[in-house]
């Protein structure tokens, strides 16, 4: 092979060492490199990870199909052990309707739920602001104190709140769960607190520097940076109340026109107990619209809740 030399002076291409024209057997180029061989034991983890992974995943869905098929049977069918339908009735699910108020239920619970989610967002972004990137006195206090309101039962203040709800009028509605949340939540600004410490200060410091107050440095460089967590506290808050029992079953219970779909799922419980075609068909139809929202949102949610635990 030919050596090369580069001309200095000219600045152009290299050429062969004694002059002439450089051909292609004076250039030479790696050979890729092959990809290296797993082992027998890189593979047999592999395949084992996996098919435990498939084998857990058939055990959680195991139960949703059961529900999916049995709600598609007769109700003489539902009660045997077959597990196949033998007949296909999609009726059911409109037999649910006309049987209870359902669309009434779900409206109630749509309306509880998204309230409940925005007024939290409003109280609990700017507090965990506070907590996490603000100087003040006693700010340390303040988010133990959070804390500890975390560990405190419900249950420990129902009477309390109920009576004074009853003094205001409002017990047999669902307005005493959607406005505390104008209040904040306890466990809504403990996460948001710990996904906003993540964010690195030069930012809003870069923001102040260039006139910005709080509140502008907290809705045009924290808001958009904290998304995720946001994504994370809003979907718990939003989970918790669509699945709520307890503070409807306490406010509400007087009022069926003011029921959700926990109350009005037990109600259908108990009144067609034996018909386990139209208990699994109303089960799916207070299961879906919550399991469309995670699939639409799971992957801000999970980054959420991963960087929740990540300090910066």
């Amino acid at each position: 092979m030919t050596a090369l030399t580069h001309d200095s002076a000219s600045g152009g291409p290299p050429r062969p060492r004694g002059g002439g024209v450089l051909g292609r057997d004076d250039l030479t180029v790696p050979a890729p490199r092959r990809p290296r061989r797993r082992t027998r034991t890189e593979v047999l983890l592999f395949v084992a990870r996996h098919s435990i992974a498939i084998a857990l995943s058939l055990m959680f869905l195991a139960p949703v199909v059961f529900l999916v098929l049995t709600s598609f049977m007769t109700s003489d069918q539902s009660l045997t052990s077959n597990l196949w339908p033998a007949s296909w009735h999609p009726e059911n699910y409109a037999d649910v309707f006309t049987r209870t108020p359902m669309a009434k239920y779900l409206l109630n619970t749509a309306v509880y739920a998204v309230l409940a989610t925005l007024f939290m967002l409003l109280s609990s972004v700017p507090a965990a602001y506070a907590l996490a990137k603000l100087r003040w006195r006693g700010r340390n206090l303040t988010f133990v104190a959070i804390v500890c309101m975390m560990m405190l039962p419900p249950q420990v203040t129902t009477v309390p709140l109920y009576l004074m709800w009853a003094n205001w009028g409002l017990t047999g509605s669902l307005w005493p769960l959607i406005l505390p949340m104008l209040l904040g939540d306890a466990f809504s600004i403990f996460l948001l607190r710990q996904f906003l410490v993540t964010i690195p200060d030069e930012y809003l410091d870069a923001a102040r520097v260039d006139g910005c107050g709080e509140w502008r440095a907290l809705l045009r460089v924290v808001l958009p940076m904290a998304r995720p967590g946001i994504a994370a506290a809003a979907m718990f808050q939003f989970f918790y109340a669509w699945n709520d029992y307890y503070g409807p079953l306490l406010y509400t219970s007087e009022n069926e026109s003011a029921w959700t779909l926990s109350l009005g799922l037990a109600s259908f419980r108990s009144l067609h107990a034996v018909q386990w075609n139209l208990l699994t068909a109303a089960t799916l139809l207070t299961m879906v619209p919550i399991m469309l929202v995670f699939f639409f949102a799971q992957k801000a949610f999970v980054q959420g809740v991963t960087l929740t635990g990540v300090k910066g």
